[in-house]
């Protein structure tokens, strides 16, 4: 498998490209069971260098994200399956771009680029699934478990009896949780991490970075490191309160990406999750409205 590496864990194949599943790559899943293989998340290695052979019966994508969807070309016989929430954004390219809320102007040169770059197909045969959902492999199964936040219908597979977790993009990374897409949502990602702490498993994988992460007990330390990331952006936030603040302002002054970091999406990614901090501290009474689109902290 040029370019990748597969590291079994029970039925589970993890499929870890060379540069370690970090953006825009990430870590598939190949799921053998004695009536059916599974493939979750076809990363970008998987369309560079497909899977020497290896057949596939299913897709499932963890969320509509282009990472998570730059392999599925490869597999256009395959019955492929995403939560309802982020069906539209895994059956069509234009609707994956309109759910990152960039700048109109910004769409269709976005598009033209993940087609370029990701090799995105429209998939109108994907099919939904809900929270529960249990695919029935043979021997095994893997059940759906809904985490959004990072997008509406962004979810996990447990997979039993390997007991093996798959969180998506709960990813643990020292970057933090990302809840600035238009289908983004604050306080239900931070449901969906104490969903994720209550979930007993053998090992837990992630998309990006970490990879696979051993015993709950390590998960868990782990997971709340990264949960601790939003509070400190709060924090930030209130800090930069001291004075009246337009949204405008915050967004430049930047509470997810550092300061040198010039990429399409940040000014988008940097408002949605402003707005969201924002309207929390408010109803918490934590900072206040000093006159329409002004915000500082309570006098």
């Amino acid at each position: 498998m040029a370019g990748l590496s597969r590291h079994d864990h029970g039925a589970v194949g993890v499929l870890v490209p060379e540069n370690g599943g970090r953006y825009p790559y990430g870590n598939s899943l190949l799921i053998r069971g004695s009536a059916q293989t599974v493939l979750v998340d076809p990363s970008l290695a998987v369309g560079e260098q497909g899977l020497d052979g290896d057949r596939v019966d299913t897709v499932v994508v963890s969320h509509g994200h282009e990472d998570h969807l730059a392999g599925l070309h490869r597999f256009p016989g395959a019955t492929v399956h995403a939560h309802e929430a982020d069906l539209a954004a895994v059956r069509s390219v234009d609707a994956l771009v309109e759910g990152f809320g960039l700048p109109p102007e910004h769409d269709e040169e976005t598009r033209q680029e993940l087609v370029r770059d990701f090799a995105l197909v429209d998939r109108p045969d994907a099919t939904g699934l809900a929270d529960g959902a249990r695919l029935d492999l043979g021997d095994r199964s893997v059940t759906v478990v809904h985490l959004p936040g990072h997008t509406a219908g962004h979810c996990g597979l447990l997979v039993e009896p390997d007991d093996f977790f798959f969180v998506g993009d709960i990813d643990l990374s020292r970057f933090g949780p990302h809840y600035g897409d238009v289908g983004s949502d604050l306080e239900a990602f931070e449901a969906s991490i104490e969903r994720c702490l209550q979930v007993q498993a053998r090992w837990y994988g992630t998309f990006h970075h970490k990879g696979v992460v051993t015993g709950a007990a390590e998960f868990g330390t782990q997971l709340r490191a990264y949960r601790e990331v939003i509070r400190t952006r709060e924090q930030r936030l209130l800090e930069f309160l001291d004075e009246p603040r337009t949204l405008d302002d915050v967004v430049a002054h930047r509470l997810v990406y550092r300061p040198h970091v010039d990429l399409p999406w940040v000014d988008s990614v940097e408002r949605r999750t402003a707005e969201q901090h924002l309207a929390r501290l408010v109803a918490d009474g934590r900072c206040e409205l000093v006159e329409p689109g002004r915000f500082r902290l309570p006098r």
